[in-house]
Formats: C-alpha cells, sequence, structure tokens
C-alpha cells in the first residue's frame, strides 16, 4: 500500500510539472509567412557559390513579444565537387507589440531582398497582431534607416 501511495504522489507531482511547459508550449505561435531568397555567385577558378536565407517569426500569444528568427546555408562547389558548405542562424528578441499581456495572433512578412535600388539598406518588415478577445488590430512597421538604427513604428487600426 505505502508503494502505490508513493506512485500516485510521484505522478501528480510529474503532473504538475508538466502542466506549466505545456502551458508554456501554447504560448507561442510560428508564422506562417516563411521565405527563403538564394543567390549565386562566381569566385576565381571556376567556383560557384550559392547561398539561401530563410527566416521565420516566433511570437509569444501572451505577452505580444516575438522573436525574427533566420538560418542560412553557403555551398561552395566547383564543376566536379562541394568544396565547403557552412550554416548560421538564430533568433533575436524583439520588443512587444502590445503594453498589456492578452491572448494575441499574429502574422509577419519581409521586403524583398536588397538589390541595386534599394535606397534604406536591407529592407525592413512587418508584424501584424490582434487582440483576440476585442476588435483590435496594431501593425508594425520596422525598416533600415541606412544609418545604423532601424526605425520602428506601430499604429492601431480604426474600424469604420
Amino acid at each position: 500500500m505505502r508503494h502505490v501511495i508513493k506512485f500516485c504522489w510521484a505522478a501528480a507531482l510529474s503532473l504538475t510539472a508538466l502542466a506549466p511547459a505545456a502551458r508554456a508550449a501554447d504560448d507561442y505561435q510560428l508564422s506562417h509567412n516563411q521565405r527563403i531568397s538564394c543567390s549565386r555567385g562566381l569566385a576565381p577558378g571556376k567556383l560557384n557559390t550559392a547561398t539561401c536565407r530563410s527566416y521565420t517569426y516566433l511570437f509569444n500569444t501572451k505577452t505580444s513579444e516575438y522573436f525574427r528568427c533566420q538560418v542560412s546555408l553557403a555551398l561552395t562547389r566547383d564543376n566536379k565537387e562541394v568544396i565547403n558548405v557552412q550554416t548560421d542562424g538564430g533568433c533575436t528578441k524583439k520588443p512587444r507589440v502590445f503594453e498589456a499581456d492578452g491572448h494575441y495572433d499574429f502574422d509577419a512578412t519581409e521586403t524583398e531582398p536588397p538589390n541595386t535600388n534599394s535606397f534604406f539598406g536591407p529592407g525592413g518588415y512587418s508584424i501584424w497582431a490582434a487582440d483576440m478577445t476585442a476588435q483590435k488590430v496594431r501593425g508594425c512597421i520596422t525598416i533600415s534607416s541606412g544609418l545604423g538604427s532601424d526605425i520602428s513604428k506601430c499604429l492601431d487600426m480604426t474600424f469604420q
């Protein structure tokens, strides 16, 4: 009988330990709008390099904080074999969209990669967030100023 009580106690403790983890997992949502862009370059000696980058956003649906995540892969080859493969990536924490905790939904998108007509450097991204318990939507745009710091502004939508 003592073993049964100990087992039940251990089971109850493990369930209470798992509950916050399950709840925390429900607080995050991955962006539905991932993109990938690739570029190719030629190097001396008939080497070809292809670089691909992809990004997504991870959004905390309770606090409205989010992370911008990026992964890249660079492949260098000649006409016969792959010479080098390099990968890089990580997530960068961004500020809250809304000041108060709540129940939020969101989406994100980025501008196209830089080109010869790019005045502001690498471009920017936009975040849309909505309060799922009220008619409240906020749109935020972040662009590179070209002077070292990003400019970010958010605007609450009005409903007519």
